[in-house]
């Protein structure tokens, strides 16, 4: 959950302040699996998905220096947490398995209607 205005006429009634509620799901790919048959270890990336989520739950974007003169779209904040998670996979945090992590899509869905992707290489 959190909370957020937009700047420009393209985004009508949103432009003032408003509430965005979340489903979010991170898919990590690669060309092969390890010996243990996996390409990372599920518990680490779900402890390392809810970390880059708390950092933005309950919080008022329009407020938070890095989101300063953006429009934090679902696009958008779609490429924060993939970008913020891949900071980690670089960093170790998903375990030795996710060296062989190639790419990460995050998908934010407001809705079963509304919801947006944006999918990035290591």
């Amino acid at each position: 959950m959190i909370a957020h205005s937009f700047q420009g006429e393209v985004f009508g009634p949103a432009q003032r302040l408003h509430g965005a509620t979340y489903v979010i799901d991170a898919t990590f790919r690669g060309p092969e699996l390890g010996g243990d048959g996996i390409l990372v270890d599920i518990g680490k990336a779900t402890e390392q998905l809810h970390e880059v989520v708390g950092e933005l739950t309950y919080r008022n974007l329009d407020e938070e220096p890095a989101f300063a003169g953006m429009n934090t779209s679902t696009e958008a904040l779609a490429r924060v947490v993939a970008d913020r998670l891949a900071d980690r996979v670089r960093a170790g945090d998903l375990g030795e398995a996710a060296e062989r992590v190639t790419g990460i899509a995050v998908t934010l869905r407001e809705s079963h209607v509304a919801w947006a992707s944006y999918e990035r290489p290591l």
